[in-house]
């Protein structure tokens, strides 16, 4: 893992806790913000049935090296079976604010 800055999606199906939760990740510095949207609609396939719920989401901003940790975290907390969180390489952007990121989170313990 490297320490370059990444974008950390998740969703749930409570607004409040998700942000709580955001909360949470950025206090213990495995994020260095969260962009929280309350209110989008998530149609799926769970289960072989077709699902349309409304869901919240957050934008987390942080290095890839805490990607796994935060997965871990989401994994123990969150109120679903298969919680949805992706990751995805930010790959340019204001040199000051990807700085920043990095400069509001930790080091993974591994890096």
């Amino acid at each position: 893992m490297t320490d370059d800055a990444c974008e950390v999606v998740i969703t749930a199906p409570d607004a409040n806790w998700l942000a709580e939760f955001t909360r949470r990740l950025v206090e213990t510095r495995l994020a260095a913000s969260g962009h929280n949207i309350t209110a989008i609609r998530s149609i799926y396939r769970w289960q072989g049935q077709i699902y349309d719920k409304a869901e919240a989401r957050v934008a987390l901003h942080t290095r890839s090296s805490l990607v796994d940790e935060i997965i871990d975290q989401v994994n123990r907390e969150h109120p679903y079976q298969v919680p949805c969180v992706v990751a995805t390489a930010i790959v340019d952007g204001n040199p000051a604010y990807l700085q920043w990121i990095l400069d509001e989170t930790r080091r993974s313990a591994d890096a």
